[in-house]
């Protein structure tokens, strides 16, 4: 489902690319370094991917005004822009999906998403502590 999602909404960026844009929307500006944390990844990963996105005009940097070593990266109108079209045709493809199913196959979805919610929940209990 994942993959096919993916392929709905296909702009032309792989999964790390999208996975990177995604994470600097939701927690930007934030430095290279943060961001590679954030994404699990090494720090030369983070900055091969900041750099194409930056070159298509995505995200952008600025000096981090509390370190001059450093960058803060931040997704601009046209990144922030993709994700929505990203997210509206993933919306539109799951609702059509789900429209052609008859009530019983809806309701059992609904029972696993709660059941996924739990465990997510657990996990990021576990996480915290």
């Amino acid at each position: 489902m994942a993959r096919r999602l993916r392929q709905e909404a296909s702009e032309g960026l792989g999964p790390s690319q999208v996975a990177t844009l995604s994470s600097v929307e939701r927690h930007g500006p934030l430095t290279p370094s943060r961001l590679a944390e954030l994404e699990r990844v090494q720090r030369p990963t983070i900055t091969r991917l900041v750099a194409r996105l930056e070159e298509a005009g995505l995200i952008a940097r600025t000096h981090d005004p509390d370190d001059g070593r450093s960058c803060l990266v931040a997704v601009t109108p046209e990144g922030t822009a993709l994700l929505a079209q990203m997210r509206k045709r993933k919306d539109a493809y799951v609702a059509r999906n789900l429209a052609a199913l008859g009530a019983e196959d809806r309701a059992t979805l609904e029972r696993a998403a709660l059941i996924l919610e739990r465990m997510l929940e657990r996990d990021l209990e576990r996480d915290t502590r």
